[in-house]
C-alpha cells in the first residue's frame, strides 16, 4: 500500500521537476490510500493557487483512490507520533495512516526525511 502526502499530489498536479517520483504510486490506484487531511490541504492550495474548479478535479482524481477517514486509532498514533518524530498535526495525521496500513509514504517534505517507512525526495 501507499501514501502520497500533499507535497506530493502538489507537484504531480502541478506537472512540477519532481512530480516523476510519484507517477507509479499515483497511477496504481489499487494499492493507494489518500488520508482525508490531503485532501483538504491540496483542495485548499490548488483553490487558491488555480480555482475551484481546478480543485474540484484534482480531488476527484485522488478520490479515486481509497479515502481514509480520521479514526480514532489514527488520531492517536498520530499524536504519539507528533511527540516522537516531532511532527506538526498535519504531518503526524498523513504518517499515521500510512502506519495504520502498512503502507509507504511518499514525499517531497523534509520534515518526514530519514522517518522509517517513507520514501522522501529531496527537491531539485
Amino acid at each position: 500500500m501507499n501514501v502520497v502526502d500533499s507535497s506530493g499530489w502538489l507537484e504531480y498536479f502541478t506537472e512540477g521537476k519532481n512530480a516523476r517520483y510519484f507517477d507509479a504510486p499515483i497511477a496504481d490506484v489499487a494499492q493507494l490510500l489518500v488520508p482525508v487531511i490531503c485532501i483538504y490541504e491540496v483542495f485548499k492550495v490548488v483553490c487558491q493557487r488555480a480555482g475551484e474548479d481546478k480543485a474540484i478535479r484534482a480531488i476527484a482524481h485522488m478520490k479515486e483512490a481509497e479515502v481514509v477517514d480520521i479514526s480514532e486509532q489514527i488520531a492517536l498514533g498520530a499524536a504519539q507520533i507528533a511527540i516522537s518524530e516531532n511532527l506538526a498535526m498535519a504531518d503526524s495525521m498523513i504518517l499515521a495512516t500510512a502506519r495504520t496500513r502498512n503502507a509507504t509514504l511518499w514525499t517531497l517534505d523534509a520534515d518526514f526525511e530519514g522517518i522509517p517507512g517513507v520514501r522522501f525526495y529531496r527537491k531539485r
